[in-house]
């Protein structure tokens, strides 16, 4: 007697994992599945003359047509477009998106993936990618589970596909944009050094100034990604002894809204006094005051691409590892001017590059 044709030997053939074949052989799924796939899993099926078992087939499939979305901040403002862009992606697919809102906590982080894996979703699109968080995203790596990070990327020990906009070529032509205004004392306001995001513009902003002439640059950590902590970070540099900075560099939006605050509270002006530059080119920041000059994410084209490259692991049952950095530009607006000829005031000197 013949053994049986399983679909273990036709994903096999077809070189695809089992839960690939089951969904391309069902009619009700078949459509979740690029159609060069789903016609190599078919020719497979017709060469082994593998005929399925309706019900072992349902059970197999096994799929909620839900994706989790995990951030950080849902009153950050670069969100919204980024979850907008995943939408536009899997909407048309048949899927629904739960969304989590961590609040920056670890714990809450945790807890969110934990309860969203229970409501057995296909896979998670995150954006809380701390560079501390290495265990939890290794567990849920060990255990086969569907991430792409957005925004950021994943620590060591999980490597998950990432989407993000390219960090350094922002920084680079913020940089290029102040230095052709004639600015030379530099402050870059980094965000927390924990996510992956921050530091790498950081790290950008360090190793493009090193061994620039000329170029006094101090960078000071921002212990939240908030106006709030952007302005209170400010008020310090704007206390402390020593030249003023020419033009400031922030690690977003919001902490450069932060700053503007703070300029204006010690009686300063920008871009007179002080240039200012964001990062993101966030939802309303061309109606700051003055509209902020800063780097322009694609946001959408973020979340969209996120959502590509997580329906792509989950047809073919096999975990993407790619890293995809979207071009970026900058949106010059009235918060950058000329450097000022004469400067007063301080710029702490014990963080100077």
């Amino acid at each position: 007697m013949s053994k049986r044709v399983t679909i273990d030997d036709v994903a096999r053939l077809a070189k695809v994992h089992k839960a690939t074949v089951s969904r391309a052989l069902n009619e009700q799924t078949a459509d979740m599945v690029h159609g060069a796939t789903a016609e190599r899993v078919r020719q497979a099926a017709r060469e082994l003359g593998y005929v399925p078992n309706a019900m072992a087939r349902a059970l197999r499939v096994n799929v909620s047509m839900t994706i989790g979305i995990v951030v950080p901040d849902l009153m950050n403002p670069i969100f919204p477009p980024i979850v907008r862009g995943i939408e536009r992606v899997l909407q048309p697919r048949g899927y629904t998106v739960l969304v989590a809102n961590t609040d920056g906590h670890a714990d809450v982080e945790a807890a969110a993936i934990e309860s969203l894996t229970r409501r057995r979703v296909d896979g998670f699109i995150l954006a809380t990618g701390r560079l501390d968080d290495e265990q939890s995203l290794a567990a849920a790596h060990a255990d086969g589970i569907h991430v792409v990070m957005v925004n950021r990327e994943a620590a060591a020990g999980a490597p998950y596909p990432s989407v993000s906009g390219d960090n350094t070529a922002g920084v680079a032509l913020s940089l290029d944009h102040l230095l052709e205004l004639g600015h030379t004392r530099l402050l870059y306001l980094a965000g927390p050094q924990n996510y992956s995001t921050t530091r790498s513009r950081a790290i950008a902003f360090q190793s493009l100034v090193r061994g620039r002439n000329g170029l006094t640059t101090s960078v000071v950590e921002v212990g939240e990604l908030t106006a709030e902590a952007g302005s209170a970070a400010m008020d310090r540099v704007l206390s402390s002894p020593g030249p003023l900075p020419t033009a400031v560099l922030a690690g977003n939006d919001l902490v450069a809204l932060g700053v503007l605050r703070s300029v204006r509270r010690h009686g300063l002006r920008c871009p007179e006094d002080i240039s200012v530059v964001g990062f993101n080119d966030m939802t309303f920041a061309e109606d700051f005051c003055p509209p902020l000059t800063t780097v322009h994410l694609p946001l959408v084209d973020i979340g969209a691409e996120a959502a590509r490259i997580l329906l792509a692991g989950i047809e073919d049952g096999e975990p993407r590892r790619s890293t995809v950095e979207l071009p970026v530009s900058l949106v010059v607006r009235k918060s950058t001017g000329p450097a000022p000829r004469s400067h007063v005031g301080s710029l702490e000197q014990g963080a100077a590059e």
